[in-house]
Order: structure tokens, then C-alpha cells, then sequence
């Protein structure tokens, strides 16, 4: 058991069936009346964040949120099959639990899959990741106004911005994170 006057940065708690991380805490003494504990949270399944004020001495079921790297191997429809590299076990997870950026991931990629008794809630690709360029305009001669882009398809099916530069064939690295071309990695 948990009170909230345990709470720190990053604890994760249930309540009333769900699971959340506290994100900011602060123990209030007010000169009249009885301490509290100023929480803001967040719901680890739906990302949705609320604030409340606890009694330090309200109680909450630990939660264990598990996190472990997982190799994504293939998907079936709906269903995206991920491998846990030591015991070889296959983990099908839902496409509604993969974020927008899992369209950068491919094959035999390491993605960090975060689950609470049993029930994957989310997974998380690489911070960077490098794919080829399969399909992209050529660059126009003397067109080299700053900042100048066009779209390019990557190998995962993904299309992003990259500089005019940029040719169908070429390894580029980009971030998950934003979706965004960082630089060309040489071969």
C-alpha cells in the first residue's frame, strides 16, 4: 500500500481501477487547517492528465507498470507481434496500442513495450532510427533558397520532409519523436 504522503515524481498508483503516474506533487502546510498533498497525474493508458488534492494519509494499490524492450517481428492484420529476446515468447498487441510514430519502425527493430498485469498499453519505438529512402523527387538545379524540402518515402512507408539533397537510395536518420529528418548516414 501507498499513501500520498509517499508520493514522488514518477510513482505509479491505482486508483479506482486505473493506473496512474504522478507527474508534479507538493505538501501543502496551510496555517489553518489540515496538510494535503497537491497532486497532478497522469492515466498511463489514455495520457489524459488531472489534478487533484489528496489527504496525506489517503492510501492507493502500488502499481507495477512493467517496461521491457521487445523486438518487433511482424504484424497480421490488426494484430503486430513483438518477441521477447530472452524467452523467445511471441506478444500479439493491438494496433490501437501503438502510438503514430510506430510508422518509422521496422522489422527486427527494439521497441520498448509497457504492460500492467499482463495488458500491454503502449509501445515506444526508438528515439532514432535509420531507414532508406525508397521514392523521392530529384532536386532542381539551382533552386537553393534556405530551408528549401520536399517529401520523401521511406522504406517503412512513412513520408517525411527531407533537403533537396536527399536522393531515392540514401540512409537518413530521423526522430521518432517529432517525425522529423535529422541528417544522412553514410553507408
Amino acid at each position: 500500500m501507498l499513501t500520498a504522503g509517499d508520493f514522488r515524481n514518477g510513482v505509479t498508483f491505482e486508483m479506482e481501477g486505473k493506473v496512474y503516474q504522478v507527474i508534479e506533487f507538493q505538501h501543502v502546510k496551510p496555517g489553518k487547517g489540515a496538510a494535503f498533498v497537491r497532486t497532478k497525474y497522469k492515466d498511463v493508458v489514455t495520457g489524459a492528465i488531472r489534478e487533484t488534492s489528496f489527504n496525506p494519509t489517503a492510501k492507493f494499490e502500488n502499481a507495477v507498470v512493467e517496461r521491457k524492450k521487445l523486438s518487433y517481428i511482424y504484424n497480421d492484420g490488426s494484430l503486430y507481434y513483438f518477441m521477447d529476446m530472452e524467452s523467445y515468447e511471441q506478444i500479439p498487441v493491438d494496433e490501437k496500442n501503438l502510438s503514430d510514430n510506430f510508422k518509422f519502425v521496422k522489422e527486427n527493430e527494439l521497441c520498448t513495450v509497457s504492460s500492467y498485469k499482463g495488458e500491454v498499453f503502449s509501445v515506444e519505438p526508438p528515439t532514432f532510427v535509420e531507414l532508406y529512402i525508397t521514392e523521392t523527387e530529384p532536386g532542381v538545379r539551382g533552386d537553393t533558397a534556405t530551408n528549401v524540402t520536399k517529401a520523401a518515402t521511406l522504406e517503412t512507408g512513412a513520408v517525411v520532409r527531407v533537403p533537396i539533397f536527399i536522393n531515392e537510395g540514401d540512409l537518413v536518420r530521423i526522430d521518432t519523436r517529432v517525425g522529423e529528418y535529422l541528417e544522412r548516414v553514410n553507408k
